[in-house]
């Protein structure tokens, strides 16, 4: 794992930054911008697939995972508060809209000067932008440098070389697991439901709710709320199991979803709303990463002779995330472009406002209706989970006790 994770660190830094450079040619910046931003992703997946499934090789106890997972959880949720803030505020802010007539009269009377000023002001925002991924990327350095050194593999006892999987064999085995499907499935329709919600909202508070100045801080509270969260949620899964997490957890969300398109413009109701979706979104956040251990423990039981498959079952659903996520942006720019958006706009059309309420509250929720349906068929409950615990616990003695016997006649011979 750490090997992948230390080769894809050096490239996905390099591709980031250029991502933000502006090269010095006109023709092709397209091509340029589209290459390293799909080799910035490829690393990122280098780099996330096995760092995700780094929690079946620390320990084989469900609760050191489980609780390995919240901590992991949680610092990721900050890390996007961080990598949000952070650049936001070297960047600096958006432009306003000015509705005034002052205001407006002010800016025809300067913009001769705006003019002449405007080739050093735009080379300002290039070097703010590079400054901002710099940053970034020293953070991503620093944090692969600490993972690398303070987190040790725990090699399982008795693997056998002989008996590792071929890439065909670990995705058939691995896609034919019913447990693993339907948890996929489901999470991929709850998770698309999110992302619609998250990549939409900012337009939503702008355009739909009118609070253009406040819409940095209400993504900041939602961010906040899922962050401090986390540990609530970790508690709930513990006492009361992790599918009542899930139908509790993810349909929280819900009734606020309904009520943000239903209400008046009011700030004050906005602010309460995200403190309740950020609630909702530690869930999402924090739930299937728990759920998927168990899956793999489930797959141990019923393969036992099988061995190097952890990771397959992370990198597939890593790629229905990103599959979710990609879907989601689809599905907001068709209908936003539909609808008449004019990007940098101070003003949208009234479908642009209609449009971004469906894609906040009816289309998501529908989604989480699915995607709970489908999680209802998951067979993994907490008598499932803790009786595959005490099966592989059994499973690794026998295998000691033979590793042991077999040494011993290998001494006495």
């Amino acid at each position: 794992m750490m090997p992948w994770i230390v080769f894809s660190t050096p490239f996905a830094v390099l591709t980031y930054f250029l991502i933000w450079y502006v090269p010095p040619f006109e023709q092709g910046k397209v091509v340029w911008y589209l290459i390293f931003y799909c080799l910035f992703q490829s690393m990122q997946t280098c780099f996330h697939v096995p760092y995700s499934a780094l929690t079946m090789f620390i320990s084989s106890n469900q609760k050191e995972r489980d609780s390995a997972t919240a901590y992991r959880m949680m610092v990721e949720v900050l890390g996007t508060v961080l990598g949000t803030a952070i650049p936001g505020q070297i960047v600096g802010g958006a432009s306003s809209c000015p509705t005034e007539p002052n205001v407006l009269a002010s800016i025809n009377s300067s913009m001769n000067s705006s003019i002449n000023s405007s080739n050093v002001s735009l080379e300002e925002t290039k070097q703010s932008y590079l400054l901002a991924s710099g940053v970034i990327s020293v953070i991503y350095v620093i944090c692969a440098v600490i993972l690398f050194l303070g987190v040790k593999e725990k090699k399982e006892s008795g693997r056998k070389r002989s008996n590792l999987l071929t890439f065909r064999q670990g995705m058939w085995l691995v896609m034919s697991h019913g447990p693993y499907v339907k948890l996929v499935i489901g999470f991929l329709f709850t998770s698309l439901a999110f992302m619609l919600l998250e990549g939409n909202f900012a337009l939503f508070i702008t355009y739909a709710l009118g609070h253009r100045k406040d819409f940095h801080n209400i993504l900041l509270v939602i961010m906040l709320s899922a962050t401090l969260s986390i540990p609530g949620w970790q508690w709930f899964l513990t006492r009361f199991g992790k599918k009542n997490a899930v139908y509790f957890g993810i349909s929280w969300a819900v009734p606020f979803m309904i009520l943000i398109v239903c209400i008046q413009s009011n700030l004050v109701i906005s602010y309460l709303v995200s403190v309740a979706a950020g609630v909702s979104v530690a869930a999402a956040f924090l739930l299937p990463w728990s759920m998927l251990p168990d899956v793999v423990d489930d797959f141990k039981v019923k393969n036992p002779d099988v061995h190097g498959h952890e990771a397959l079952f992370y990198s597939y659903y890593v790629f229905f995330i990103k599959f979710a996520s990609g879907i989601s942006l689809g599905i907001s720019t068709l209908s936003l472009k539909f609808a008449g958006y004019v990007t940098g706009s101070c003003s949208q059309p009234e479908a642009v406002s209609l449009t971004l309420k469906v894609l906040v509250s009816p289309v998501p929720v529908c989604l989480i209706a699915v995607g709970l349906l489908i999680l209802k068929t998951y067979p993994i409950d907490e008598e499932k989970r803790q009786g595959n615990q005490k099966l592989l616990q059994k499973i690794l003695d026998s295998k000691a006790d033979s590793e042991s016997e077999s040494s011993a006649l290998g001494s006495n011979a």
